[in-house]
């Protein structure tokens, strides 16, 4: 497995482990927010699974490092790029996934379990692009695969609980209600991809999926953080119009002094998750419905709430994926 020691990989190791599969992850010998994590720490993260250590970004260490000359019966990958810029998309959603599906050929692999993203059905934006052209190669490999595309993660929507809970307003564009979402817990989505294993129907099919319950725009969010903490709503209102002007900002300057293309990129990915629903796509209507998004398991965000509520934000941390974040320099 590689993008093990991510937000879903760790779940996907743990279900994995769970249901008595070999389990071997592939990881940096630096991971975890910021690559503050040892091996000696990646390991005790990914208990039960055989961990090697190398780089994913070449091809020679992942059948050296990785494979060992052994052979195996499926890849699963959750590989992402931490920050979305341009050239990190490209270097890990497209040709670091790239090199696990020809490693995986190489190691005698007959299946390929790939954690994608729903809004690579629409895509505007680098990762989503580079996502898009590694689903067409995999779907080309010869491979078994299953083509996994998530809606919103629980972690994406508990950046504001902490501000929140202080008393602050919740933060929205425009008056909330442009984009909706069905967002999924990470065990509940690594349930799902374990079951692309053993399920045939799951095979050789592009997989969008949330979990349960209705579809919540950013108001409706909002709502269901205040009603937990028994206080009235407050919300904070940025206009879109925002968005647009720091977008033809940063490409003027671009222009003259390029360089800027991931902050660029960065306000980009801003103004497409405010506007953009993360459903399933119907191009006949040309609208996102949420009725054709399919779900799985039981949690609710709900409940996720109601947990970080009482117990912290304890592995739920955005780190580089948090927007002013995105500016630190990845590690390699």
């Amino acid at each position: 497995m590689v993008g093990s020691t991510g937000y879903i990989g760790k779940a996907v190791v743990r279900a994995l482990v769970n249901r008595g599969h070999g389990v071997v992850a592939f990881a940096r010998p630096r991971s975890g927010v910021g690559g503050t994590d040892d091996e000696e720490a990646t390991r005790q993260a990914l208990a039960g699974a055989d961990v090697r250590f190398g780089q994913v970004t070449r091809l020679d260490s992942l059948l050296a490092d990785g494979g060992r000359g052994e052979s195996f019966h499926a890849v699963i990958c959750c590989l992402a790029s931490r920050t979305g810029g341009v050239a990190d998309s490209w270097r890990i959603d497209h040709q670091a996934t790239a090199n696990a599906i020809a490693a995986a050929r190489h190691l005698g692999a007959r299946q390929f379990v790939l954690l994608s993203a729903i809004c690579v059905q629409k895509p505007l934006l680098a990762f989503q692009k580079a996502k898009g052209k590694v689903e067409e190669e995999l779907k080309a490999s010869g491979l078994i695969w299953s083509i996994v595309r998530p809606t919103a993660f629980f972690k994406s929507l508990a950046a504001q609980v902490e501000s929140v809970r202080r008393g602050c307003p919740y933060v929205m564009v425009g008056d909330g209600r442009q984009a909706a979402c069905t967002p999924i817990s990470e065990e509940d989505l690594a349930e799902y991809m374990a079951d692309c294993l053993e399920r045939p129907e799951l095979q050789n099919r592009i997989l969008p999926i949330g979990g349960p319950g209705p579809a919540l725009t950013a108001r409706q969010q909002g709502e269901l953080l205040f009603s937990l903490l028994q206080r009235p709503p407050r919300f904070l209102r940025l206009p879109m119009a925002l968005f647009d002007v720091v977008i033809q900002v940063f490409t003027a300057l671009n222009r003259l002094a390029p360089g800027l293309e991931d902050t660029l990129e960065y306000a980009r990915i801003g103004r497409y998750y405010a506007t953009e629903s993360m459903l399933v796509w119907d191009p006949q209507t040309n609208a996102y419905c949420a009725d054709a998004t399919p779900s799985t398991g039981t949690d609710t965000l709900k409940d996720f709430y109601k947990r970080i509520l009482g117990e912290g934000l304890h592995g739920q941390n955005l780190g580089d994926q948090l927007l002013w974040n995105r500016w630190r320099k990845p590690q390699p």
